[in-house]
């Protein structure tokens, strides 16, 4: 809100007595001062109460109208940079006042920013404080961003102060609907609000940095739809465990995915373990202790059975704890043991750390404050939406209760 008070600068008088008349102008709780240009006696104005009453000499009366259209033009150019959408602020009343602008701030590229934030972001990756699944991720955000441009402005960049709702909208529609990866035309809905999250965070990269003031994804509300997790039955686990494949490739792959199972950790995380994550307690309970690539928090995992006997079968045999195995064959081996073990689901890594969450842990009866720091969660809730499909916990608790009604 915009407010204007005049005040007179008595000790600024001149020769003939007269004294500046200035206002004190308040805009979003910030205040400047700025000179009207008009003067009179201190006198007069203290006899006019600062020309509010009626005024008799022709002379005070042309001040006073001069000042109500000082004002009045003060509030002209707020509502008319506020109905435009344009940054309101003191710097540019007083400099429109003066019949200046102030200098424009250089233009900045939505794609600029974003592999400015990919560089930020490859860093924290080098350095271990981020995973390399993430910083594929923002790459291909990126590339989505540029064949948008091409594709619905014929431009290879797109100025950021050009940005609005319109344009949000449009590519969140090309990504849900027109976009094309594999051969597979369209992008589903929590993948759509993951992207877009990722344009709103390279742009808060972006303020951190000075680049831009404002983030044009702020106005972006769409959310995750929540899913059914897929996870692994205990029988499930176990014919996977007991199955000795003839290939080492189909082997390492199952140890690893196994490994997923028992310990809760996405396989990034998993590869990237060596001895010195491996810490023995005071009652001699091995532990896994190290950071999620993927949130930098803490997660501490008791080692189960299982998990040290995988460990064991790998020591020595290379410098981390567990063999590494291209991104890109990870998944195509997972179906394969799939089909070959008869389980139904199909396999992906996540189901390894799902079934961690559900099977392994709250279906034995783990509280789930623990499974959500085992985890690496940054909150509960996060858990919460794994305890939601247990059914046989429901299950076990429903019949102690038919128990009492008998």
């Amino acid at each position: 809100m915009l407010k204007v008070n005049f005040y007179l600068k008595a000790d600024k008088a001149n020769k003939s007595g007269l004294s500046p008349i200035f206002a004190k102008v308040i805009l979003n709780n910030k205040s400047t001062t700025i000179s009207t240009g008009k003067m009179i006696s201190r006198e007069r104005w203290q006899a006019t109460n600062n020309l509010r009453t009626s005024l008799r000499l022709e002379n005070e009366k042309i001040i006073r109208n001069a000042l109500e259209i000082f004002k009045l033009n003060l509030e002209r150019r707020v509502n008319d940079l506020s109905k435009f959408g344009s940054e309101v602020s003191l710097e540019i009343l007083k400099a429109g006042l003066r019949g200046k602008l102030p200098p424009k701030k250089k233009s900045v590229g939505i794609k600029e920013i974003i592999e400015k934030h990919n560089v930020y972001f490859k860093k924290k990756a080098d350095a271990g404080d981020r995973a390399p699944a993430s910083l594929q991720k923002y790459e291909r955000a990126k590339t989505l961003l540029s064949t948008f441009l091409k594709k619905h402005y014929q431009k290879n960049e797109m100025d950021l102060n050009t940005i609005d709702e319109a344009f949000i909208f449009s590519l969140e529609s090309f990504l849900r609907y027109d976009s094309e990866f594999k051969g597979v035309v369209g992008i589903k809905n929590n993948s759509v609000v993951k992207y877009m999250r990722m344009f709103k965070t390279a742009c808060k990269h972006a303020i951190r940095t000075g680049s831009i003031e404002k983030n044009p994804f702020d106005v972006y509300e769409g959310k995750l739809k929540v899913c059914d997790s897929v996870f692994l039955t205990q029988e499930e686990l176990n014919a996977i465990e007991s199955k000795e494949f003839g290939t080492e490739r189909l082997q390492r792959v199952k140890d690893i995915f196994l490994f997923s199972c028992y310990t809760g950790y996405a396989p990034t995380d998993a590869t990237s373990l060596n001895e010195t994550n491996i810490i023995k307690d005071s009652s001699d309970s091995l532990w896994i202790m190290t950071k999620r690539a993927k949130t930098d928090i803490r997660a501490n995992v008791p080692l189960l059975p299982p998990a040290i006997k995988i460990i064991d079968k790998y020591r020595g045999k290379q410098t981390a704890l567990l063999p590494s195995i291209s991104n890109q064959k990870r998944n195509a081996y997972l179906k394969e043991i799939g089909d070959v073990c008869n389980v139904q689901k199909k396999l992906t890594w996540y189901v390894a750390r799902h079934t961690f969450a559900t099977t392994v842990t709250l279906g034995n009866g783990v509280r789930i404050e623990n499974v959500s720091a085992m985890m690496g969660h940054t909150n509960i809730k996060q858990t919460q939406h794994y305890a939601k499909v247990m059914d046989q916990n429901v299950l076990h608790d429903m019949e102690i209760l038919k128990g009492i009604y008998q």
